[in-house]
């Protein structure tokens, strides 16, 4: 099968703005653009009640999903567009679907950075579920030009120049996520702001008083440990600016922070095949959660 962009969509607006995202981005890697519809199937009783809608919502949908692939094709000449409805839940058809992708785009509605995303329980299973990169994408940007937006089946293309901001964790960097995040700033032409945060010694949690040459000489080392597993990443793609962060406190937090100027955060969530099931992780979580930017999440072992 052909490598894809999925995405999934069902006609809401969040949806619309992951299918010009990912349409976007499949430009990029010169891929196509799979929009897949769960359908759930509507028990027999409720279906025979007319004034519920459940046909009418469906007929509505597809309705939509033709206008958007119309001008999709349209703002994206050449790109390979299909369209898939496929019968069962949400969260079960596009993780299945994921697995003969390149990576999944699912939207999330923007609050701001303080609210944050509104990620469902379909975004969160997907993300905890698929073991290919998902990219989650906030609803509401900005158009290029500043202006108001013409009536259209899809949002305004979106004008992200910043850089690309990769989580790392330096005790245990994965090759996955950092090739990921450096691939992303090369296609863009754009910075890669690499963020690491340092746990603050165990006497601030007391309200000691802080000792400045100890926090010194404690950032020091950590930026050097962060320099030192870039090194070779950055000898291979000597095109792209890095931007080195080594900051003391919350990683959650300082990758909120800074997504109020990127293109795209990254963050990685690790692969768990035990007998508890799949799970995001707290900083990914967070993350998913109040970054006002693209968020995505790269599983690896």
């Amino acid at each position: 099968m052909v490598r894809s962009v999925v995405v999934g969509f069902d006609g809401s607006t969040e949806s619309r703005a992951a299918v010009e995202w990912a349409a976007r981005e499949a430009k990029r890697r010169r891929l196509s653009v799979r929009l897949v519809r769960a359908v759930e199937a509507v028990p027999e009783p409720m279906a025979l009640v007319r004034f519920l809608g459940a046909e009418t919502q469906q007929q509505w949908s597809a309705r939509v999903a033709h206008a958007v692939v119309e001008e999709l094709r349209l703002r994206h000449p050449g790109l390979d567009v299909t369209v898939e409805q496929v019968p069962g839940r949400p969260a079960e058809v596009l993780a299945e679907a994921a697995k003969d992708a390149e990576l999944v785009v699912l939207g999330s509605r923007g609050l701001g950075g303080v609210a944050g995303y509104l990620v469902g329980s379909v975004g969160q299973a997907v993300v905890a579920r698929a073991e290919w990169p998902v990219v989650l994408v906030r609803a509401g940007e900005r158009a290029v030009d500043g202006q108001a937006a013409k009536p259209s089946a899809l949002p305004p293309p979106v004008a992200l120049a910043g850089p690309v901001v990769l989580g790392l964790d330096t005790d245990d960097p994965d090759d996955t996520l950092i090739a990921y995040a450096f691939e992303a700033a090369a296609r863009r032409v754009v910075p890669l702001r690499v963020v690491h945060a340092w746990n603050l010694p165990p006497h601030f949690a007391y309200g000691l008083p802080a000792d400045p040459e100890l926090n010194a000489v404690l950032g020091k080392q950590d930026a050097a440990t962060l320099a030192e597993v870039l090194h070779r990443w950055k000898e291979k793609y000597p095109a792209v600016r890095v931007i080195e962060e080594s900051r003391p406190g919350s990683p959650a937090v300082h990758l909120v922070d800074a997504s109020r100027e990127a293109s795209l955060v990254v963050v990685g969530r690790r692969i768990c095949r035990g007998p508890l099931g799949a799970h995001i992780g707290p900083v990914t979580h967070a993350v998913l959660h109040h970054a006002t930017a693209p968020v995505a999440v790269i599983a690896h072992d």
